[in-house]
């Protein structure tokens, strides 16, 4: 990545493997200093160790469950808060459910929208606020190509995509006088532990052939981010998939999702 990030500080959500440790190795790489935060305190300081090493930045590790009510703003009080200015915030904390609705747990389905929603909104708000105030800064919100289209079996997951697709987009226009870039990105199929956690097993042709690795992902983003971009699609497939939903009339859009996503978990019998 052809960007100079020395002097810089950059705080990366969702750290401990997949996106999120492509992001921060890639920034480490450009030169900046890093806080680290996901809830698996191992991983993430065995990347800081790594990073430290291989690149003699600065690496803090913030363990912390992002899915908790009031964890954004915690997160801003152990940076901000604490006098650390933060110059690019990367917002990649995440997860999905690959199951029917009504056959989630609400519990998981909260913490699923807190994270993937909540808290990536007042991580943005508090973050964006300081950077306006400073005239300087970047934001990079994590949706998916689900923002594009309703996707049964992860009803709510795409559902939030789309908000923070929409969000991203309008809030990058009012804060662009102010000197403040985000931008959004929507990855398609991505070789991460995603699939694994949501309960989705996937032919073993797509891994091989249709899924892009983390890094090349990261980098999507992080050259979207730097070039002013509000919004990015990863990889022409999917460039070109997303384009030709334009055509596609509704009821069809919804059928080709869940055709997309396979057959769900069941739910345990009683």
């Amino acid at each position: 990545m052809a960007i100079d990030l020395r002097g810089k500080t950059a705080l990366v959500t969702g750290a401990s493997s997949g996106i999120g440790a492509a992001f921060a190795r890639q920034l480490a790489a450009a030169g900046a200093d890093l806080v680290i935060a996901a809830r698996r305190e191992a991983e993430l300081e065995a990347l800081a160790a790594t990073l430290r090493a291989s690149h003699g930045v600065t690496v803090e590790v913030i363990a912390i469950d992002l899915g908790q009510p009031g964890a954004g703003a915690a997160l801003f009080a152990r940076t901000e808060g604490a006098g650390r200015p933060i110059d690019v915030v990367i917002n990649n904390a995440g997860f999905g459910e690959h199951r029917h609705f009504v056959d989630q747990d609400w519990a998981r389905v909260a913490q699923q929208l807190q994270l993937n929603v909540v808290t990536l909104t007042e991580l943005t708000h508090q973050f964006a606020r300081a950077m306006a105030g400073r005239g300087r800064g970047h934001i990079l919100n994590v949706a998916s190509i689900g923002a594009y289209t309703p996707s049964p079996t992860y009803a709510t997951y795409s559902a939030g995509k789309a908000y923070v697709r929409d969000f991203t987009e309008a809030v990058a226009y009012e804060l662009a006088p102010r000197g403040v870039r985000l931008c959004s990105l929507c990855p398609g199929l991505t070789i991460t532990e995603f699939h694994q956690v949501a309960g989705q097993t996937l032919p073993g042709w797509m891994r091989r052939f249709a899924a892009m690795s983390a890094d090349r992902c990261a980098g999507i983003g992080l050259r979207a981010l730097f070039g002013w971009r509000r919004n990015v699609v990863t990889g022409v497939s999917n460039k070109l998939g997303m384009w030709t939903l334009r055509f596609v009339p509704r009821r069809m859009m919804v059928w080709i999702a869940a055709r997309s996503m396979g057959q769900p978990r069941l739910p345990a019998k009683t």
